[in-house]
């Protein structure tokens, strides 16, 4: 049995690049990293989900959301996360 690299088991899975399908799967695999990262950031300063959501006075159920990726986010929203309840700074890069 041949191995597969990577890109070859994506194809086979969600699609060639430039498919619908496979583009899908990026959204969702980019969510999954940004939920991570915020998730790994609560931890390291060290705030449970229920403290970080009376920081900025939302229910603890929406922090554990955005923390699962289930719901998609507001640029708005991902910048409060970022700068008013865990104290970073947030930075957006667009390439055409």
């Amino acid at each position: 049995m041949k191995v597969k690299t990577i890109n070859e088991h994506l194809d086979l899975k969600y699609g060639e690049k430039g498919s619908e399908s496979r583009g899908k799967f990026n959204e969702k695999a980019q969510a999954y990293m940004i939920a991570e990262m915020l998730k790994s950031a609560r931890k390291e300063a060290q705030l449970t989900q229920q403290q970080l959501a009376d920081k900025l006075q939302v229910k603890r159920s929406y922090i554990s959301k955005i923390e699962r990726a289930i719901s998609d986010m507001r640029l708005s929203t991902l910048k409060k996360v970022v700068e008013e309840g865990l104290g970073g700074k947030l930075h957006i890069n667009v390439e055409f």
